[in-house]
């Protein structure tokens, strides 16, 4: 656990970057800082690991002070990710992870073989460990900066602003996998970010602070959605919040997708028309996979290809959210939202009526209702 306790940051100047800031980050959690520019998250996270002094207040790692600990004992033991990775450009992937055990005194063989693995922790495989930073897209050298933090095995972790420099494809997919490594590794997170989407995807709880580094809210996301403290947390949260707060209500078996003929890519163009609804084919591959759709008018030749196909659409998994299977609908050329089972297999599809009326049943429900 790592606890704020009426921490503040006043420069001599007069400034205030953090102002009597008390905040608990639980163990195993990962806990978001998020707010305007100026508003200290970098600095509240800087003042963890003692890179900035507080002026006033304490901060506790488990139960001992950090001004407690020499400051190179207390580094080691948290991990530190920044923006563009900040990896040396003169060493390799695998000098690069295996520098701080290298500095702890592990041996050379141990330490690459420790670098390896988690080279593969974070989705790079070994023929990366001997390319330099320069040959890595911006996306691997962020996984690479994870690896490196990650090294000496330390229990806390702070994160500022660690996927903000690559374009949002591969923004997206670094977040699934920081998700899926944190369900591994279950360190205690801080991050900093200034998207709001990004803390409510990321965050166990997300702590907003307002200009002069006071904190407005801290909450859990979906809480933070339905019950903004303020008008100040309910602006920066934004005015889609109701339909933000869909993405964390699971729509259980509240929205029974319906059969969906549908053809394997390759198939002829007459069985294509004859599955056609409304005009449109569902197509999929030989596993029963969706690929997408196409217009049965627009078929050319004797076999559907992929170039007959639209790419727009989403799809949803059947055990997912409402905002995932109203955004599958609302994506859909065909107007019907195309839904998966855990195998990524056609389960059917859904209308956004469907979705729409099912969420307007739920919100029906009153609070503490067994259903």
């Amino acid at each position: 656990m790592i606890e704020f306790s009426k921490v503040t940051k006043a420069y001599p100047d007069g400034t205030v970057a953090v102002d009597r800031l008390s905040l608990r980050a639980p163990t195993g959690k990962i806990t978001v800082l998020v707010g305007p520019s100026g508003c200290g998250k970098t600095t509240s996270m800087r003042m963890i690991n003692r890179l900035i002094e507080p002026t006033a207040g304490t901060i506790t790692l488990g139960d001992r002070p950090v001004s407690d600990v020499d400051a190179v004992e207390l580094r080691r033991q948290i991990g530190y990710v920044i923006q563009n990775a900040g990896l040396f450009p003169h060493k390799n992937v695998a000098d690069n992870v295996m520098a701080l055990p290298r500095l702890l005194g592990l041996g050379r063989r141990e330490a690459r073989t420790r670098a390896l693995e988690l080279l593969g922790l974070v989705g790079l495989g070994p023929q990366y460990a001997d390319r330099y930073p320069w040959q890595l897209s911006g996306g691997q050298q962020q996984r690479v900066g994870v690896a490196r933090a990650l090294a000496a095995d330390p229990p806390y972790l702070l994160m500022d602003e660690p996927f903000s420099a690559v374009d949002p494809v591969v923004r997206g997919q670094l977040q699934d996998e920081f998700l899926r490594l944190q369900r591994e590794i279950g360190k205690t997170i801080v991050l900093v970010t200034h998207d709001i989407d990004e803390a409510l995807k990321l965050g166990d709880q997300v702590a907003v602070l307002r200009e002069g580094g006071r904190l407005a809210q801290c909450a859990a996301p979906a809480e933070l959605l339905a019950q903004p403290a303020d008008a100040f947390v309910a602006a920066f949260v934004g005015r889609d919040r109701g339909y933000r707060a869909l993405g964390f209500t699971g729509a259980g078996d509240a929205v029974r997708p319906v059969d969906e003929p549908s053809v394997k890519l390759g198939a002829a163009r007459a069985e294509a028309e004859a599955a056609a609804l409304d005009g449109w084919v569902l197509v999929t591959d030989a596993d029963l996979r969706p690929v997408g759709w196409t217009a049965a008018d627009r078929l050319d030749g004797d076999k559907v290809t992929e170039r007959d196909l639209n790419l727009s659409a989403t799809t949803a998994r059947a055990d997912g959210t409402f905002r995932e299977l109203l955004d599958a609908a609302l994506s859909s050329p065909s107007g019907r939202g195309v839904v998966v089972d855990a195998e990524g297999r056609l389960a059917g599809t859904v209308s956004p009526r469907a979705v729409a009326e099912a969420i307007e049943t739920a919100s029906a429900v009153p609070a503490g209702d067994p259903r």
